[in-house]
């Protein structure tokens, strides 16, 4: 082809094919008709050759990495835009026929009956075919003639009259003329046929019936009808009444008052249909009136808010506070208040014209108000007031019944808003509080309902000088009550104050000779709430004791760790403040503002003080169980508690090692075999007949030192090496961990102790020997990592002596070569069908988008016509508005 431009390739390839040479219009016309077509058609092929030949983008040619002579192989050039359109076509006849189709229904239903009941027979489902046929053309054929069987005429059937002999007509044909006579005239020709009709007139009576007798009738028929009716009525009204007979041993069976009664009772009761006394009590519309008067369901509150639910809270303790103050002077505490205009009307007492079936008389009215008062029992409303005051002062927890007088408070009402806070607070802590038992009786001193909010430590020992431990809680309850944040700006401020307060308290209260744990335990709920509520001041608050308690820790290593004077160890107070540490804050994050200071401190205390005497080993060991309270959910090793525990049971338990260099492992023991710990090793001849028992840690750190409390603290330690085993088993470091722990627990002397001593050490040392023995199973060498060997490179060619590039599929083995041609066939196929199957889904989308398009196109077409027409309203409209304004200015002016 010719180079240059799309146009002068054009005209020289039509000048090469001859086609640029037109015809001349006087030149006339030699060829025929059929050789003028067979040009056109040449014609129309040179140009479609053409056309092709000027588009190289609608040919596809594959090019060949070795071309062999002489071989056909298919798919060389192909014609992607005439496949496409091919394609497209053929999905129009086949997919979008069945797309256009779906939906209908078609086919043959077999209706026939009795076809498919295999219950019938082959005679049964003929004859009911037969009925439903003859059914079917009985009520189609109704008016016609052809298909009549019998044809009457006057009543009489015209198939019994083929023969006319008794109609007087003679057969012969040589009589008279032929002619009938009058009577056969009358008698057959449609005047006759009525002899019976005749003889049934003259059975009935002469006259028709009249209307009054016609109505006679009528009124007869309606009275039997309505005789009829009241007679079933009356039947109905029989059995009904038998019905509510038998309710009665009916109802003895399923309401028994006493469920113990035998089965002969019973039994008697069904057997028994008809009682001979009839009971008041049992009769049926009684119990049917009964029901009538049951209360009904009424409709519950909706839920309220927090802060809602809080002002509750709050005006029931000052409502319980002014009646207090009330009784406190003498007064009537149910008269009402001015101030309080929301209280609602008290129950007037019942009198003589509220008299019921349930009436009963109050005695203190007889006897007089102030016996009854005095002597006899209190007023119901004192009552009232004395379950409310000990309903609230038991704490969070309980629940009461409606209250009938707003004056009234109750537990539910005073503890409702920490109720899903202590909830939550029982989950997270492990501290289980013994529940109190109720008072019954009045206290010696009422506690009052309001509190004023302290502005430091010691306004608040000022505020509960006189309260009990018991009732502490419920001050701080009621302090979080009345000063409740949405009531007022400054709350906010209060109760941040009084959470540093209970911090300083719970310090407080665990500093005493004597520490007061239960009411440490019971004021934990309240700091938990009151944290979670302000985490910022908290955590500053936490943060800041922790600061005071690490300056400590420095000031008694400055002057001297071994020291006996020196304070390195914390106290019980410090003790018990890392304990609620891990019970209000998380311990289980990576990186916590209060918990993780907490457990430096911890470990600060552990690795860096000496052990001095049994209070020294005490604290350490609190402090190690603490670390396994802290480490239950993340699981992190904590060396220095383990290292400590271990020490304690070589200081506590006699072993064979005469120094610290002589120990399994690389444990560090500064302080054993020193004199200062020289006492603190348990003498076998006194200890020899005590058991294991559970230790007080306030107890072990003030009491003079006892073998018993020896005792009792080497088998806290050898417990929490069990515990610590347990929690890092999993470890890879498991097996060099507690290997030298094993071999410490083989070689102690406990041979001279008591059985019970033994049975538990020898537990625990087989546990931990068991969990090295599946450690050491579980581990597994080192390996470098799996893969095939590197190859070196080269560059010889490989060569095969047997095979080709076109032989690649070629096998000896006949079987599994037609397998892998198999494979190979699906493998394509598989691939073709998931290449049409795309191209169905575009086409489909392509169909759906051109539906979408026109059904856009027509929407918005009727919404332009719509449009159109209210503007050419409203166009209508302001016209005529600006008309009739013309008018009125020409009106005006005139």
């Amino acid at each position: 082809m010719a180079k240059g431009s799309q146009l002068a390739q054009l005209k020289a390839a039509l000048s090469q094919a001859g086609l640029n040479d037109f015809p001349r219009n006087n030149k006339k016309k030699t060829s025929s008709s059929r050789t003028a077509e067979h040009d056109r058609v040449k014609k129309a092929a040179r140009l479609r050759e053409i056309q092709q030949k000027l588009n190289p983008f609608d040919v596809t040619v594959t090019k060949l990495k070795h071309d062999v002579g002489g071989r056909k192989i298919k798919g060389i050039m192909g014609r992607p835009a005439q496949s496409k359109q091919a394609g497209i076509q053929q999905r129009e006849k086949t997919l979008l026929k069945e797309l256009e189709e779906r939906g209908r229904v078609g086919g043959v239903v077999d209706r026939r009956f009795g076809e498919n009941d295999p219950s019938m027979s082959l005679e049964e489902r003929m004859l009911e075919r037969f009925t439903r046929e003859r059914q079917r053309t009985s009520k189609a054929d109704v008016f016609n003639l052809e298909d009549e069987e019998e044809l009457t005429h006057y009543g009489q059937s015209l198939s019994k009259m083929d023969h006319f002999d008794d109609l007087g007509i003679s057969m012969d044909e040589d009589d008279d003329e032929g002619q009938l006579d009058r009577e056969t005239v009358h008698r057959a020709h449609f005047g006759g046929f009525d002899e019976d009709r005749i003889a049934e007139k003259a059975e009935e009576p002469a006259s028709n019936k009249s209307k009054k007798e016609i109505m006679a009738e009528v009124i007869a028929k309606s009275k039997e009808h309505k005789l009829r009716r009241q007679m079933e009525k009356e039947k109905d009204e029989n059995i009904r009444h038998q019905l509510d007979q038998d309710f009665d041993s009916l109802k003895s069976l399923l309401y028994t008052s006493n469920p113990s009664l035998p089965e002969d009772a019973f039994s008697g009761a069904a057997e028994t249909s008809v009682p001979d006394e009839k009971d008041d009590a049992l009769d049926y519309d009684k119990q049917v009136r009964e029901l009538a008067f049951d209360k009904r369901a009424e409709p519950k509150d909706r839920t309220k808010t927090e802060e809602e639910l809080a002002l509750e809270q709050k005006e029931a303790l000052q409502r319980a506070e002014r009646r207090r103050q009330r009784r406190m002077l003498g007064e009537d505490p149910d008269e009402s208040d001015d101030d309080v205009g929301n209280i609602r009307k008290r129950k007037r007492a019942p009198v003589g014209d509220d008299l019921e079936d349930d009436f009963v008389e109050d005695d203190s009215e007889i006897v007089g108000a102030g016996l009854g008062e005095e002597g006899l029992a209190p007023s119901s409303s004192e009552v009232e007031d004395e379950e409310a005051d000990n309903e609230t002062t038991e704490g969070t927890g309980s629940d009461s019944e409606e209250n009938e007088d707003d004056n009234s408070i109750s537990g539910e009402s005073a503890n409702e808003e920490l109720g899903s806070e202590q909830e939550n607070f029982t989950k997270a802590t492990t501290v289980q509080q013994a529940p109190r038992p109720r008072r019954t009786s009045r206290a010696p001193k009422e506690l009052p309902y309001t509190f004023p909010a302290p502005e430091s430590h010691e306004e608040f020992l000022a505020i509960i000088e006189d309260v009990q431990d018991e009732d502490v809680p419920v001050v701080v309850e009621r302090m979080r009550v009345i000063y409740h944040s949405s009531f007022a700006p400054d709350n906010k401020l209060k109760l941040q104050t009084l959470t540093r307060i209970l911090v300083d308290h719970v310090l407080y209260v665990t500093s005493l000779p004597e520490p007061r744990t239960k009411l440490v335990s019971s004021l934990i709920p309240h700091l938990f709430a009151l944290s979670r509520s302000y985490p910022s001041e908290a955590a500053e608050c936490f943060v800041g004791k922790l600061s005071l308690m690490y300056k400590n820790l420095k000031r008694g290593l400055a002057s001297g760790a071994l020291e006996t004077d020196s304070r390195t160890w914390p106290g019980y107070s410090e003790l018990m403040f890392l304990r609620i540490t891990g019970i209000i804050w998380p311990t289980s994050d990576m990186k916590h503002v209060v918990v993780s200071p907490a457990r430096l401190l911890m470990g600060a205390y552990l690795s860096l003080c000496r052990v001095r005497s049994f209070a020294d080993v005490a604290s350490g060991l609190f402090l190690s169980s603490l670390f396994l309270q802290y480490e239950a959910l993340s699981k992190r090793l904590v060396p220095e508690a383990v290292n400590f525990v271990v020490n304690a049971v070589l200081f506590l338990a006699p072993s064979p090692y005469a120094s610290s260099d002589a120990l399994p492992g690389t444990f560090p023991s500064p302080d054993f075999r020193l004199d200062l710990c020289a006492s603190l090793t348990i003498n076998p001849k006194v200890a020899k007949n005590l058991l294991f028992y559970k230790p007080k840690l306030w107890q072990l750190l003030s009491s003079d030192v006892t073998e018993q409390s020896k005792l009792d603290a080497l088998g806290l330690a050898i417990d929490l090496l069990d515990r610590f085993a347990e929690l890092y088993k999993p470890l890879d470091g498991f097996i060099e961990l507690y290997d030298p722990i094993y071999s410490i627990l083989s070689d102690l002397k406990c041979e001279r102790l008591s059985n019970d001593v033994q049975s538990s050490l020898a537990s625990v040392r087989d546990k931990i020997g068991r969990l090295l023995k599946f450690a050491g199973q579980a581990r597994r060498p080192l390996l470098l990592q799996a893969h095939k060997p590197i190859p070196i490179p080269t560059y010889i060619p490989k060569f095969e002596q047997n095979s080709s590039s076109y032989l690649r599929r070629q096998d000896p083995d006949r079987e599994r070569n037609e397998a892998s041609k198999l494979r190979y066939q699906l493998k394509q196929e598989k691939k073709g069908a998931i290449r049409e199957l795309r191209k169905d889904a575009r086409f489909l989308a392509a169909v759906e988008h051109k539906k979408q398009m026109e059904k856009d196109r027509a929407y918005n077409e009727r919404m332009k016509k719509a449009l159109g027409s209210l503007e050419g309203e409203r166009a209508e409209q302001k016209a005529m508005e600006r008309q009739k304004t013309k008018e009125k200015r020409r009106a005006g002016r005139k």
